[in-house]
Formats: structure tokens, sequence, C-alpha cells
């Protein structure tokens, strides 16, 4: 038990929620940050097709502005990924019964950054070896995860998620939890809900768990157990 509440279990597809055949509606054309397109397609500075790669870490407003902010990256986008439900609304992520994780899509210039330095940064800014959980935070729809989509991005990811593993056990701590998959074997990515995209962008004092973890991938971790969760902070009304 994890707060009197029961260890969360993956949801089997037969029992997943239905969901619906539409995608997503009501998003806005242009990031509110970077000002590239938010669903895409991104390109690097000389035109060439942007790479992705795909990570989560607990509630995706607080990973997400990490990830815009870092130099190289041309575009990022919260969603749902890595479950059954088809166009899962928020309400029905936040059930667990979708099997998605809150998920950030990361469009980068190689020539800028590599995955190696954006799957480092994920390591260091959240707790990774605490399954399903971030603080407060509890269900498989906050896993921590990453899903490549390039064979380079694979061989990186797990270069860097096992030396981090091999730091956080030498330190006493438990292992890395994250769940690494291609994207293609994880499904599609959902657009979240157009408030959720650069929610802190649009909401500044919003709730957010993510920071340095005190570790540097070759965080000790600070504990956010008291810090709220984040279903339980309401959703800005329209």
């Amino acid at each position: 038990m994890i707060f009197g509440r029961p260890n969360p279990v993956m949801v089997t597809p037969a029992e997943a929620l239905p969901g619906r055949d539409t995608p997503m509606g009501g998003l806005a054309a242009r990031h509110t940050v970077l000002d590239a397109p938010l669903t895409g397609p991104w390109t690097t500075t000389d035109g060439s097709p942007a790479e992705i790669l795909y990570v989560a870490g607990g509630c995706f407003w607080g990973l997400e502005r990490i990830f815009w902010q870092m130099p190289g990256v041309v575009g990022t986008a919260v969603g749902y990924m890595g479950g059954f439900t088809p166009n899962p609304t928020y309400e029905e992520a936040c059930t667990g019964r979708t099997g998605h994780t809150e998920m950030v899509l990361v469009a980068y210039d190689p020539g800028q950054v590599g995955a190696d330095r954006l799957v480092a940064t994920l390591m260091e800014n959240h707790d990774p070896t605490t399954a399903n959980r971030q603080g407060n935070d509890v269900g498989t729809q906050y896993r921590s995860a990453i899903y490549w989509t390039t064979p380079l991005q694979e061989a990186q990811a797990r270069a860097a998620v096992r030396a981090f593993d091999e730091l956080l056990t030498s330190r006493g701590h438990g292992h890395v939890t994250t769940e690494l998959r291609s994207a293609d074997d994880a499904g599609p990515f959902y657009f979240a809900e157009d408030y959720h995209q650069q929610y802190l962008h649009k909401n500044p004092g919003g709730y957010c768990n993510h920071g340095p973890n005190g570790y540097t991938c070759p965080v000790g971790l600070v504990s956010s157990d008291d810090l709220p969760a984040q279903t339980s902070v309401e959703p800005p009304r329209a």
C-alpha cells in the first residue's frame, strides 16, 4: 500500500476504457513558447526534419517545461501514450484504466542536442526508482518511460539508463524502473487537451513536482511526499 492506496496494476486491454474514434479537437496551431507547429511537422534550423523522442516521468506539466527550455529542442507537446484506449481524455487517463502514461513529445535538432542528453535530463529531474509513482501522484499513468523512434536513440537511452541505475544503486537507492520501448511498440501518441499544452507557461504558479533530484546522469533524491497529488488540483475551467 502507498498512502493507504493499493499499489497500481497495469490495466489489461480487455479491462481498458473503450475511448473513441475521434481525435482530440480544439488544439492551438502553434506552441505558445517556441512558436512551432504544435502537432508538427517539426524542422531544424536548416529545414531538415526534427527527430522525435517520447519521455514520461510523472505529471506532464512540469516535464514539458523542462524540455522546451533546452537548447536544440524545437517543439514539445503533452499527451497520452503506451496504453490501449484510443483518443483518451485527461479524466480517463487519470483513472489508470487507459494504460497510458502522461507523455511528453520532444522534437529536437540532433545537430544541437543528442538523445543521450535528453534522456539524462529526464533521469536527473524525476525519481526513476518509484514505479508508477512521483510523490503523491500514484498510478500507472505516472510511470517513468522512454519511447524511442530511432536505433541511435534506443542505444543512447539504454546506455544512459544503465549508467544511472548503477549510480543510484551504488548510493543505496532502488533500481531504475523506467519503461523502455520503441514508439512503434508503445502505440500512438494522443495529444492532450489544449489547456494541458504548455500548461506552466499559461499558469506560471501551477502544480509542478519536477526539478533536479541531486544526481548527474554519467536525483540525494528530493522527497516529494508532501506535494499535493496532481489529480487533487482542479484543471482550469473553460
